[in-house]
């Protein structure tokens, strides 16, 4: 078993975060779904971020001494650092630094199984990396130029300049790669437009259960066990968005999508980067938003997947709310169907014949009531 790296979290209470404790507490899910063992937490509450440390920088020695006796191989904190953050950080720290983008983005290639998921997070994790090139290389020093070619410039051009080089070549292939599975996406796309038939999207916070949901309902009605997608209590279990068609045999089918899974603080360049895999959202007739209403924090937990949806501008369409994992919190009888929502738990199996019933009614009211 390989053995697992130990870290330190660190995070700044500005005030600011409706709920810090949650996010050091989510901070350390991350850190642990990327294979880490967390040795110790250390915070500190101030009106704002300092913008050479992010830390105060009478707390840097402190975070160095409480790294080394809780023998923390790499230090992590819970925001977005600068690339002059991460330099004076790595400096005065002497360990390696990083940061909630970086760890995210870390999860995100552990779990990218499909060929267009791996190209999505390589230009995200790339698309990061480029402008903190500066903060890595501005130690060396800069050499004189020499004429002649790039491929013969090695030794008049300074290395930032070949590696920023290097990177935006990569990130343009990438784009290329990207663009060419995004117009293979949009055909198969129109040809479901064409069908006429409905397009519902499952959407929430990750490990709600989206998976789980899709595949049940597959399950349920006879499709195929090749159908399935992955299904796994993990953070981000899935990447790629999968479209299935769903047919009772009432004459209501509809096609359901599994979508990446939001967090807080998902960051901006991951929701870019995956564009063309979220797109499926923005073109659903019907949105079926899956809570966990077992955790504690799911109230938060649906106010970030309004704001990301909002972000991605499409906040406007229906939704039916399902409240999973009822079963482990909720004393009433389960399933619970209301007008806009589901009371059920996915993983017993319990109420998925009435979601399927709730979202055939919405989508299909207009038709019922011609009749």
């Amino acid at each position: 078993m390989e053995e697992q790296k130990k870290v330190l979290l660190v995070g700044v209470d500005t005030g600011e975060e409706r709920d810090f404790d949650r996010s050091m507490a989510e901070l350390k899910a991350l850190a642990e779904a990327c294979g880490s063992r967390v040795t110790g937490i250390m915070t500190q509450r101030r009106p704002r971020d300092d913008q050479a440390f992010y830390i105060g920088s009478g707390k840097v020695q402190e975070v160095k001494t409480y790294a080394e006796e809780c023998d923390a191989e790499e230090i992590i904190f819970d925001n977005t650092l600068s690339p002059s953050q991460i330099r004076n950080l790595t400096r005065a720290l002497d360990k390696p630094v990083c940061d909630r983008t970086n760890l995210i983005l870390d999860i995100f290639a552990i779990r990218a199984r499909t060929g267009e998921a791996r190209l999505q997070v390589e230009m995200a994790k790339l698309q990061y990396m480029l402008p903190r090139l500066v903060g890595m290389h501005e130690s060396l020093g800069r050499q004189a130029g020499t004429g002649g070619s790039m491929s013969n410039k090695g030794l008049g051009e300074k290395k930032l300049e070949l590696d920023r080089r290097r990177l935006e070549h990569r990130i343009h292939e990438l784009k290329k790669e990207i663009e060419h599975l995004e117009r293979s996406r949009e055909t198969q796309r129109k040809k479901r437009n064409a069908s006429r038939i409905p397009q519902v999207a499952l959407v929430g916070y990750t490990n709600a259960g989206k998976s789980t949901i899709l595949n049940r309902i597959l399950e349920t009605f006879g499709k195929p066990q090749d159908k399935q997608v992955l299904e796994k209590d993990m953070l981000f279990a899935t990447l790629e968005t999968s479209v299935r068609k769903i047919d009772t045999g009432n004459g209501c089918p509809f096609f359901l999508s599994d979508t990446v899974g939001f967090i807080h603080k998902l960051p901006h360049g991951l929701v870019k980067a995956f564009h063309s895999t979220l797109e499926e959202i923005r073109y659903a007739d019907l949105l079926v938003q899956v809570v966990d209403v077992s955790d504690a924090d799911y109230r938060e937990q649906m106010a970030v997947t309004s704001e990301t949806l909002k972000e991605l501008e499409i906040g406007d369409i229906p939704q039916i709310i399902v409240y999973n994992k009822a079963d482990r919190c909720d004393r009433a009888e389960i399933p619970r169907v209301s007008e806009q929502s589901i009371h059920m738990s996915a993983g017993k199996g319990i109420g998925i014949r009435e979601l399927v019933q709730l979202i055939q009614d919405r989508l299909y009211a207009e038709d019922k009531n011609v009749l």
